[in-house]
């Protein structure tokens, strides 16, 4: 597909362990049920309360290295031994179809992603949540960890938060600001819708 028909655009949203991005995804699609979600796959397992298809397709390692091959991936990323990718087929045909799609990604995919998806096609949001102590207190209070998972955590945390430099808007998501992160939120989205009618016109 090339780049000069698409119509539609890709929010990515990039933000560390929790810095409460499903719940700003949850409000998003609950003022806009015409959103979709591009599913990305993943060989790490399932954590509890996630459903297969929903958060992520989750995949065995083997299938996801012939998806590989097979170059079914738009941009895809390997991070604390688990391998993660966006499908083509999730951003691309939407894109097309003038449709707007939002899409979590990875820092080692947003070079990829910028290669192939122009930039007025494509804005990439922040999720600022606060420093390590103040996430790792929120994850858990949100489900148990182990020494060792909460060390995998904290590296990822370091990877993710350089990753801020690269976004076109940052989003203030720490403690007390939950209501002003919806709104801003809500507002980027409609921005967003905006510019898509005018491409359309």
């Amino acid at each position: 597909m090339e780049a000069d028909s698409y119509t539609g655009h890709v929010l990515l949203v990039m933000a560390p362990m929790g810095s409460g991005k499903g719940t700003l995804e949850r409000y998003a699609f609950a003022h806009f049920p015409e959103l979709l979600f591009a599913v990305s796959c993943t060989t790490r397992q399932p954590r509890p309360g996630e459903t297969d298809g929903q958060e992520y397709h989750f995949i065995t390692r083997t299938a996801f290295e012939q998806k590989i091959e097979n170059e079914e991936f738009l941009e895809w990323a390997e991070f604390g031994g688990n391998l993660y990718g966006t499908l083509k087929s999730e951003l691309l045909t939407p894109l097309v179809n003038g449709q707007l799609i939002l899409n979590e990604i990875e820092l080692q995919g947003i070079e990829q992603i910028k290669e192939l998806i122009p930039a007025a096609n494509r804005t990439i949001v922040y999720i600022e949540a606060g420093e390590w102590t103040d996430l790792v207190n929120r994850a858990l209070a949100r489900a148990p960890m182990s020494p060792a998972e909460l060390e995998k955590r904290r590296e990822r945390y370091a990877h993710e938060v350089a990753a801020k430099p690269y976004a076109d808007i940052v989003i203030d998501n720490r403690d007390g600001k939950l209501e002003s992160a919806q709104a801003a939120f809500v507002a980027v989205i409609e921005d967003i819708y905006r510019t898509i009618k005018q491409a359309q016109r």
